[in-house]
């Protein structure tokens, strides 16, 4: 059998079953396209997306595979992706949900022999300074190619250039010879009867597993009531919600769309207008503020931060009617929570995919959502639109991209505690292996679980990337806390002058932003080790399982790194080369959107603040902390220079950039820090503050020593012993300078007079606790009157 004949067997067979099949040409590039034009034009497949960075292959669109979101939502008989420049994880996932049922999904590859051990575009992501090209592994291939080589509907053909022109020999046929599939009947899903959504909307409808979700959403006509729409890739959810989102708005609702961008929400919009075209409708659509308007509603988007602040007051004018939140694992639980104000709400959220994992949000938020006013209703999306149900390339993508890793079950880590717990290094190499993958897929699912978004990328990068590492807890061979990790610094003279001047380094977020931002240019010399993402099994979270790893990590890194924490024996468990050098480690560092409860939890581990930075999170809208804990005397003159620098700069960032920080973030990471504001004011100011406090001095005139005061407290542990209401007022007024009548309202104080009251309150304790004798005699002069 030849290529073309191969190739027409396996598009009639994936037609007959509306199946998928898989096609890898391996071999030089240029022999790569040629067959696999040749096997396209005899398979007659007319609809061809490519990713590559060459434009020689005859095809409907191309795309170089960084772009491959842009795919998205479309769909092709047959895609082709060229791994010669790079094998790039997201881009293979992408491309295996744009082939239609009855399409070919097509690789080109080098030598699968060769290929674990070439080193290509995307290996030059993974290459972070100081290492180098040839430090990164080849492991995550080396691990697909075996898939390839074992999964039905995979076809591999070995292509050579001859003399005759290009060779291709069959290494394996990818049929599976299926049984015949039972005829179904297609046509028009019938609305439930009763139903208040047009006919229309469940006519577009094309399996009956969507239609039941479109008539989910018609329980949005009412607050308060959520709808949770879960489904894999490929399910029609987005599809769904944007025909709902087309029949609130004939209904005069104003329909807020949410999701991490607009690409994201296309599909969403695309239903909605063609909804609207088909009862009729006019719809003016707005491309640049992605608004579909009718005469009876509207329906519009917004980036999730804007649109927990569109719903923060249901009665606003400004608020909509319902919200629908598509890609919902994408986002973090913190956010989706202030989601929930009262404005009807549907989350869809895919259960496995490179935008997110849906376990994430089932574990961390439904909980949350249940104990909420919401009445909520659940739909489940099974049925493949695109393609049948047990689909070869499905089954294929979701093992090598690990789209279904999932934690432990939780029977077998529910004994688990922290003095019971192993902590081991997990070597990538030794997941991999074949009969380990479970433990692979077990501590994958744990940090998917974990993070709100996770890609096929990030497996690459826990397999290849010289400067990661997994840490993990285990129970029984279980993990039930893994800790992904990240070596920093310790870059050349050379190097951290480049990024002093504007270099940007990958890879080294805390020196980078030390050195460029903070402008320190001694900052990448230290070595760190920065904590990625670190995740607990739910089954034992809360139990100290975090704190006992991010214990024995500090433990093996170090200067007496030989024993774990709590004396527990490492054994022969030395981390492979060239993964980590021997060099010590000077500090250990995080960065992540910071929160109260996060702040808390990496200040009850030793790590402190040294900067919350003054941009917001695209995706979360939070402000990013970054802490440090030193475990040298380099990494400890590193953490003192750069705590004491955000206590010196502290009260004037957050006077103009994080003015709108939250007081309880601004006092979570201020509590955080191991640094002082020193008490430098002047007799004069001194006794502006004590007159405000007991006599009939003012605030305003001058500010200053009011916000040297209230740091030093915040940032000393608190030795005037303020309320927690006292504390955000401080925030609020003496160190973001918010306008009295907003700082009133928010804190719920009674009137402007009442909040001046408190903060006079305030200033009493602080200068009681601070004051010097000028102040002292400033005070008495009141008291004694």
């Amino acid at each position: 059998m030849d290529l073309p004949e191969l190739a027409t067997r396996l598009v009639a067979e994936a037609r007959a079953t509306d199946e998928r099949r898989l096609l890898v040409l391996h071999g030089s590039r240029d022999a790569c396209e040629t067959a696999a034009s040749r096997a396209l034009d005899a398979a007659g497949l007319d609809r061809v997306a490519l990713l590559s960075e060459r434009d020689t292959l005859d095809a409907t669109t191309r795309r170089p595979p960084t772009r491959s979101g842009d795919l998205l939502g479309e769909t092709y008989d047959a895609t082709v992706v060229d791994c010669h420049d790079a094998c790039q994880p997201n881009a293979l996932g992408r491309a295996a949900g744009t082939v239609d049922g009855g399409g070919l999904l097509v690789l080109l590859a080098p030598p699968l022999s060769e290929w674990p051990d070439r080193r290509d575009g995307f290996d030059e992501s993974l290459a972070v300074p100081p290492f180098g090209l040839d430090d990164v592994t080849g492991v995550f291939r080396r691990r697909l190619v075996r898939t390839l080589r074992a999964h039905p509907g995979v076809a591999i053909a070995a292509v050579t250039d001859t003399d005759g022109g290009v060779t291709a020999t069959i290494e394996r046929d990818g049929l599976t010879d299926p049984a015949p599939r039972l005829a179904t009947t297609t046509g028009p899903v019938e609305p439930p009867a009763g139903a208040a959504f047009p006919a229309a909307a469940y006519d577009a409808c094309l399996t009956r597993d969507q239609a039941d979700a479109v008539a989910a959403c018609e329980h949005l006509r009412d607050p308060p009531e959520a709808v949770v729409l879960t489904a894999d890739r490929g399910r029609g959810k987005s599809s769904a919600i944007g025909l709902a989102a087309g029949a609130l708005a004939l209904d005069g609702r104003d329909v807020l769309v949410a999701a991490p961008g607009y690409r994201n929400a296309s599909e969403v919009f695309a239903r909605a207008r063609e909804l609207l075209a088909t009862v009729g409708t006019d719809a003016e659509w707005d491309d640049e503020d992605h608004t579909l308007a009718t005469d009876e509603g509207r329906v519009r988007f917004a980036g999730p931060p804007d649109a927990a602040e569109a719903v923060a007051d249901p009665d606003a004018a400004t608020a909509p009617d319902v919200l629908l939140v598509d890609e919902a694992a994408s986002l973090p639980v913190r956010l989706l929570e202030r989601f929930l104000t009262g404005v009807p709400v549907a989350f869809a959220t895919t259960v496995h995919g490179y935008e997110g994992a849906g376990r994430g949000f089932d574990v961390r938020f439904r909980g949350r959502l249940a104990d909420s006013d919401y009445e909520v209703t659940d739909c489940t999306l099974d049925d493949p639109i695109r393609y049948a149900g047990g689909d070869p390339v499905e089954v294929w993508s979701f093992r090598a991209l690990m789209l279904g890793a999932r934690p432990p079950v939780d029977d077998l880590v529910a004994d688990a505690t922290p003095g019971t717990a192993t902590y081991e290094r997990l070597d990538p190499a030794t997941l991999a292996a074949p009969g380990e993958e479970w433990r692979l897929a077990e501590a994958f699912g744990l940090l998917v679980l974990a993070h709100y978004r996770t890609e096929p990328d990030d497996l690459a990068r826990l397999l290849d990337a010289p400067n990661v590492a997994v840490r993990a807890l285990t129970h029984d061979g279980h993990p039930v806390a893994v800790a992904l990790l990240a070596r920093e610094g310790g870059l050349p003279a050379e190097r951290r002058a480049r990024m002093y001047e504007g270099e940007r380094v990958r890879g080294n977020m805390l020196p980078d932003v030390l050195t460029t931002q903070l402008r320190d240019e001694a900052a990448a010399d230290p070595v760190g080790v920065r904590v990625l993402r670190i995740a607990t099994h739910h089954a034992v979270r809360s139990e100290g399982l975090g704190s006992r790893l991010l214990r024995e990590v500090a433990d093996e890194f170090g200067p007496d790194g030989s024993e774990g924490a709590d004396g527990a024996d490492r054994g022969d468990t030395d981390p492979p080369e060239p993964r980590w050098p021997a060099e010590p480690v000077d500090y250990l560092g995080v960065g992540y959107g910071a929160t109260p409860e996060l702040l808390r939890f990496w200040r009850r581990n030793d790590f402190r603040t040294v900067h919350l930075s003054t941009t917001r999170n695209d995706t979360s809208g939070e402000y990013s902390a970054l802490m440090m804990r030193p475990l040298t005397e380099a990494g400890a003159t590193l953490h003192d220079r750069s705590a004491d620098w955000f206590a010196r700069r502290i009260g004037s960032v957050l006077g103009d950039p994080l003015q709108d920080a939250a007081p309880d973030v601004v006092r979570a990471t201020l509590r955080a820090a191991d640094a002082t504001v020193p008490l430098d004011l002047t007799d004069r100011e001194w006794r502006t503050v004590a007159a405000a406090a007991y006599g009939p001095g003012m605030y305003a005139p001058a500010p200053r020593p009011f916000r040297r005061l209230a740091l030093h407290d915040l940032l000393g542990g608190s030795a005037a012993g303020l309320s927690d209401t006292a504390e955000r007022l401080l925030v609020r007024k003496a160190c973001q300078a918010r306008p009295w009548e907003e700082v009133a309202e928010e804190l719920d104080f009674v009137s402007r007079r009442a909040c001046m009251r408190a903060f006079g309150d305030a200033c009493v304790a602080l200068v009681d606790a601070y004051g010097t004798e000028a102040a002292r005699e400033e005070a008495a002069r009141y008291e004694d009157g």
